[in-house]
């Protein structure tokens, strides 16, 4: 059961994610979350090197989703201005919006990875659904009350990886 927590890769930061290495795994697709995955959970509008990471992945023809937990104003309110296609109060873990998102693009699920930042939300929801799961570090060292019980839970279960022999990153201290 554990291992459907298990990303299938890990990152220090989105921009470790070219449009090269993933045409080299034939991934066509991004399905990410918005909040310390791409800016901080506070954070209003995608910084300018977001932006240009954004239109990199758009010149080599990947196509991108944002799929959040979070509200319709605040996710629009970043999406809009960089006419990326999102789906809110998404309610991951569960894969509605995730298999929404997928068929939205015209995309098999093969094709599409996600990516996100908690284990308990994105990385569930992406294995349960089948998909390429990118677990990256959170932009931001703070977070709202639900995320901060999900990560005292993350890191018992990232400790019984790490002990497990499982996962071979190192989490920043």
């Amino acid at each position: 059961m554990l291992k459907k927590f298990l990303p299938n890769q890990h990152v220090k930061s989105i921009f470790q994610i070219t449009p090269e290495s993933l045409k080299e795994q034939g991934i066509k697709g991004i399905i990410t979350d918005l909040d310390n995955t791409l800016v901080e959970w506070d954070r209003p509008n995608a910084t300018p090197k977001l932006t240009e990471w954004f239109e990199n992945m758009r010149k080599a023809n990947i196509r991108i989703t944002i799929v959040s937990n979070n509200n319709r104003e605040r996710v629009q309110a970043f999406s809009d201005p960089l006419n990326i296609p999102f789906i809110f109060q998404a309610r991951k873990p569960l894969v509605r919006a995730f298999h929404k998102a997928v068929k939205d693009m015209g995309l098999k699920k093969e094709e599409t990875v996600v990516i996100g930042d908690q284990l308990l939300t994105d990385v569930l929801g992406g294995n349960r659904g089948g998909f390429h799961t990118v677990l990256v570090v959170p932009v931001a060292s703070t977070d709202g009350f639900w995320t901060k019980f999900n990560r005292m839970i993350e890191r018992q279960i990232l400790n019984w990886f790490r002990k497990k022999g499982m996962i071979v990153w190192e989490e920043k201290s």
